[in-house]
């Protein structure tokens, strides 16, 4: 499932190019709680048709009952629209109490430049889209950074991030379930697994399945600031030469599955064969995912997929979320690294 935004993007350019009548509206500008944050995008085809969402539905019920009208559609400079300003609007429209958003709406946005915004997006390349507002000609430009959306009397200039991505190592069911939630989200999933016997019972279908090493995949990845790499094989020969190699990238996520006893010996390899330092693997997160008592391949799965999203979007969690601080809190003492250990459990 791509990112919604080329989703978007995509359908808008196809009408366009189809030579129907469509525009593209932007969440600008929010006060109080709103259903969706600044920056989201719908584009809205004088059929009636509608991909995305800038609210819980009412508003898009509004903006099609206006502008899904024989030529109301036309080819004129962007406008802004403000819903919610007063407590019988915001009950009209479904906003939250208090809540308020500001809309810009683009009319007939070029078919062309849409194209080449969705082809930079496609090559990984962060974009500035840039609309100016008293004439609507959009330009184009690639960005280092991640920046929030900025409008003022002129423009707006509103950054297109690719699509998230998921680097997963291991095929088995637990990746199958986490690769599917991670669909769902908005990422691109690859799998790597080097062991024909897992990748042949691989049946998540939109997911890329390698057969590479997986440190070697790793450095192919090339993980940015919008990737993770996570660990799921148990297998310290599959496992640890991929962290390794994806601690020196910029992923904003990378951690491995298993108990923690496993994480403190996978700790320990790293620091004595690897010369590798606590300061040095304060990135790897182990054991991963928020403590919900999951026991199942599933709920173990949701678990992990949950802190991915709050690492994602900066949302810091509370110890007793953490699964190495509430184990200990809940089923005794630390543990001993030095005890028997066996590395078929999480």
């Amino acid at each position: 499932m791509e990112n919604l935004d080329i989703v978007v993007l995509r359908t808008l350019k196809a009408w366009r190019e189809a030579g129907q009548r469509a525009m593209l509206t932007t969440v600008v500008r929010t006060w109080g709680s709103s259903p969706r944050p600044v920056g989201s995008i719908m584009a809205l085809c004088e059929t009636g048709a509608v991909v995305g969402s800038v609210s819980g539905g009412c508003i898009e019920d509004d903006l099609i009952a206006q502008y899904s009208k024989a030529n109301a559609i036309l080819d004129s400079a962007p406008i802004q629209l403000k819903y919610g300003i007063s407590a019988d609007e915001a009950h009209r429209f479904g906003l939250p109490c208090g809540g308020t958003l500001e809309l810009l709406l683009e009319f007939n946005p070029d078919p062309t430049s849409l194209a080449e915004l969705i082809a930079m997006l496609e090559r990984g390349q962060l974009t500035q889209r840039c609309t100016d507002l008293n004439s609507g000609v959009v330009s184009l430009n690639a960005s280092d950074a991640p920046s929030e959306l900025h409008i003022d009397a002129h423009q707006l200039i509103n950054t297109f991030g690719p699509e998230y991505r998921m680097l997963l190592i291991g095929a088995g069911q637990m990746t199958e379930y986490l690769a599917t939630m991670a669909l769902f989200n908005g990422f691109a999933v690859t799998v790597c697994d080097p062991r024909e016997e897992y990748r042949g019972a691989w049946s998540v279908a939109g997911v890329t399945v390698k057969h590479d090493m997986p440190d070697d995949l790793v450095i192919s990845f090339k993980a940015d600031r919008r990737s993770c790499v996570i660990a799921l094989t148990h297998d310290p020969k599959l496992d640890d030469l991929a962290l390794l190699a994806a601690l020196e990238t910029d992923a904003f996520y990378i951690g491995a599955i298993g108990s923690r006893r496993n994480n403190l010996l996978r700790q320990q390899r790293m620091m004595e064969h690897f010369e590798q330092t606590e300061d040095s693997l304060a990135r790897l997160r182990g054991p991963i995912g928020i403590y919900i008592g999951s026991k199942t391949p599933a709920e173990i799965a949701v678990s992990i997929m949950a802190e991915v999203l709050a690492v994602k979007n900066g949302v810091p969690l509370p110890r007793d979320m953490d699964v190495a601080h509430a184990k200990n809190t809940h089923e005794g003492p630390p543990i001993d690294p030095s005890a028997p250990v066996c590395f078929t459990g999480r």
